[in-house]
């Protein structure tokens, strides 16, 4: 017999958007070495900086990262500006290593404003691509 699998999954519901970005890994690389640390000061926050340039292949963790800010503004419909901002969504990881969305202040009132309670996203690279897909919950019980 197997033994259980240790999986704990968010909680499911409505699902009120969808927000996906690819990216060519190449391009990212290219402007790190046009602006470097300017353009990562500018969209990561910095526990995402230390996470990205601990990694071997930075540039593949930033064009994700960069990827998944695109994905969620989709999600809002609002894209990346006034209403959210490049930090105003953070990816870290969870205990099974699995990509969370942790917003500021603009990004909870954005979530509580269209009724959602989560922030769901995966993430995946290659060599020469980055991409996110991430969707907005209402994971409330309903009657």
């Amino acid at each position: 017999m197997t033994a259980p699998l240790n999986i704990s999954l968010p909680p499911g519901g409505i699902l009120l958007g969808v927000g996906a970005d690819l990216i060519e890994v190449e391009r990212i690389r290219g402007v790190i070495a046009r602006h470097g640390e300017r353009f990562l000061d500018r969209i990561l926050t910095d526990e995402e900086k230390a996470y990205c340039m601990g990694m071997g292949a930075p540039h593949k963790h930033i064009a994700a990262r960069f990827a998944a800010k695109e994905a969620v503004s989709k999600c809002f419909t609002t894209g990346i500006g006034a209403e959210l901002g490049w930090k105003s969504v953070s990816v870290y990881h969870g205990s099974r290593h699995e990509p969370l969305v942790r917003l500021d202040e603009k990004g909870a009132a954005l979530l509580a404003h269209v009724g959602a309670t989560n922030v769901l996203l995966t993430l995946s690279h290659t060599e020469t691509h980055a991409m996110a897909v991430a969707v907005l919950v209402d994971g409330r019980a309903r009657t």
